[in-house]
């Protein structure tokens, strides 16, 4: 099987621009390609783990990454997805989200001996005159066609400002930038990134009479289906000081049971062999596919040594009498509202706090998990069928636990 046929069969291939001359670049492990990263917070999060595994498999056959990270559109945000306009960040808090960004694309690629690059379009966006790159770039660009990008339909609809209309063409000219100063002539990115990506090769072929080629990876939604990395918590993030290695492993543990293959395949390197007879587990089995699938992101996340912590943890609590022995609250119809329980309910009638103030402190410091989730939202619920059964398992501090049933 080939680099191109394990991507497919992975499920990871959504759209390409000639498939055959995509496949042929890297298959042979000539392509030079890149991935773009926008700064709009401190850290990476786990929607980013995917295009990142996806590069260092790139990678290992030859190919060259280039993790462009970004210093200039950061300033405008990607209106892609959106129904509001992203917050403007300072250039300083740009510059230093750019820096983090790093630390964290290392542990994925090997930017040795030029194997991989990192590159920052501030360093052409920053500096363009306005009046020479309208002449220069954007009399290749059609209005008309643009308005019709999936990227803009959705921010029409509220109003789209003309700062977040020019994203398309800045992105456009990244590729180009990158085609004339590395020879990259293949883009990767996310599937909702298709028309945004299309307009660069479109400007290389204008500009040079060069072909360059795209290749969407599939959207993975989370279990609850939001955007992948997203919880109703907040985000899942790469940074071990704000998602720990455990919350993280907690995070792939409980995935829904309908995702457990499909997360195996796209996020892991486990061979597709041993997925296809893992398809085949029920029951109790199938949480031993979730716990193998939260150690081998982990592990890739944070290191060996920090997912046979997180497992440990997880399986004293939950497995090996610490779950059993655990004190436990029982919830009644009349703490039911509309057939839902809020998070500071919770908390104060298992005994974790003694009222709702309390549990709004725990909550807001960050206090507080739900079966190994940190829960940031104070106004989070829980339905009676979530919480029957085994119910859930809730934190207050390092110590303090209860098992919550209805």
């Amino acid at each position: 099987m080939t680099l191109y046929e394990e991507l497919q069969a992975r499920g990871l291939v959504a759209q390409t621009t000639g498939e055959a001359e995509v496949a042929e670049l890297i298959d042979s492990g000539r392509a030079t390609f890149y991935v773009g990263f926008d700064p709009t917070a401190d850290s990476l999060h786990v929607g980013h783990a995917m295009p990142l595994s996806v590069m260092r498999r790139l990678q290992e056959a030859g190919n060259r990454p280039i993790a462009l990270v970004g210093g200039g559109t950061g300033m405008i945000g990607d209106p892609s997805g959106r129904t509001d306009m992203r917050r403007v960040m300072t250039v300083e808090t740009i510059d230093e989200y750019c820096e983090r960004f790093k630390v964290q694309m290392s542990r994925f690629l090997d930017f040795s001996e030029g194997r991989a690059l990192m590159a920052n379009n501030a360093d052409w966006l920053r500096v363009l005159n306005y009046v020479e790159f309208l002449r220069d770039v954007g009399a290749h660009f059609s209005v008309n066609r643009m308005l019709t990008a999936e990227c803009y339909k959705q921010r029409l609809e509220k109003g789209l400002s003309f700062l977040e209309f020019n994203y398309m063409i800045m992105q456009a000219y990244d590729f180009y930038e990158l085609f004339l100063r590395y020879g990259c002539s293949m883009q990767l990115g996310g599937d909702d990134q298709w028309s945004n990506m299309l307009a660069g090769t479109e400007l290389i072929r204008r500009k040079l009479a060069r072909d360059a080629h795209v290749l969407t990876i599939t959207l993975l939604p989370s279990a609850t289906g939001e955007k992948m990395g997203k919880t109703s918590g907040g985000a899942v993030w790469l940074d071990a000081n704000k998602t720990s290695p455990f919350e993280l492993f907690q995070y792939y543990r409980n995935v829904d049971d309908g995702v457990v293959i499909k997360y195996l395949k796209m996020l892991t390197d486990l061979p597709l062999e041993q997925i296809a007879e893992m398809e085949t587990w029920r029951d109790k089995r199938l949480n031993d596919a979730k716990e193998i699938l939260a150690h081998e992101i982990t592990a890739l996340i944070h290191g060996a040594d920090a997912a046979g912590q997180a497992q440990d943890t997880a399986r004293t609590l939950f497995k090996s009498g610490g779950a059993a022995d655990m004190p436990e609250s029982v919830l009644t119809p009349s703490d039911f509202t509309d057939g839902t329980v809020d998070i500071l309910a919770i908390l104060q009638k298992s005994g974790l706090v003694t009222s709702r103030s309390e549990a709004r402190r725990a909550v807001e410091q960050g206090g507080v998990e739900a079966d190994g989730v940190k829960i940031t939202d104070i106004s989070k619920k829980y339905t009676v069928e979530e919480l029957s059964e085994d119910g859930i398992i809730v934190r207050r501090g390092k110590k303090s636990y209860r098992r919550v049933r209805a």
